[in-house]
């Protein structure tokens, strides 16, 4: 997944010839404390919402405010990751996609980034979740793999957490069976430590609430 494949058209950029009661507005209608400024169809920069309230004026035009704009950007071939990675450096709530010529594309937004991986991680398809403690030097998942689909059934989605005091592994994963119990015996037996197990017949829901939940808190 590319930043171009993220990209939210649902919050328009403000222009050097914008005021900052303009900005203070869109600000309160997108529910965010950041917005991006163009000039020309150039990204300029971010500005957020303190800039504007510490200006004696905000009715001056966002050009008289002789700012040094935030400029986090991602270019639109670059990698979701590097977008996850940018909002949480700058602290920001929109992340603007730029082309090689700096032409402002849109942006990514932390609500775009969830949705995704809610359908990476499989959220609405109901199953089992799993996670195994292993030694780094074992880990294999072609070898989990086998052991999974050896009961008929397929991982839909796995993690791994790693701890830099640690020399094992926690690797988490989405299975797409509620009845596990066969699985469960086949990893045990040959010496896998499960440090977790959940039947997703009663935890899918409240999964699922919490998801509905946060997404709601993001977008009220």
């Amino acid at each position: 997944m590319i930043a171009s494949e993220l990209i939210s058209y649902d919050i328009p950029p403000l222009k050097l010839s914008d005021t900052g009661v303009k900005a203070l507005d869109w600000m309160e209608e997108f529910k965010t404390s950041d917005l991006p400024v163009i000039d020309n169809n150039k990204y300029i920069g971010l500005i957020g919402e303190s800039e504007i309230l510490d200006r004696n004026n905000i009715e001056d035009k966002l050009s008289d405010y002789n700012l040094s704009f935030k400029t986090p950007s991602i270019n639109e071939g670059q990698h979701m990751f590097e977008a996850v990675s940018l909002i949480v450096k700058y602290e920001v709530g929109v992340l603007p996609v730029v082309d090689n010529d700096e032409k402002y594309l849109g942006v990514i937004t932390p609500r775009n980034i969830l949705e995704y991986f809610s359908k990476t991680i499989s959220v609405s398809n109901t199953g089992s979740i799993l996670t195994l403690e292993i030694n780094i030097k074992d880990y294999s998942l072609s070898e989990i793999s086998r052991m999974v689909e050896s009961d008929d059934a397929k991982i839909l989605a796995s993690f791994i957490t790693s701890h830099s005091d640690s020399t094992k592994l926690e690797v988490t994963l989405k299975i797409n069976k509620t009845e596990i119990s066969r699985i469960l015996h086949t990893f045990e037996r040959f010496n896998y430590t499960v440090l977790a197990a959940y039947n997703e017949s009663e935890y899918h829901k409240d999964l699922q609430d919490k998801y509905d939940e946060f997404m709601r808190f993001l977008n009220p």
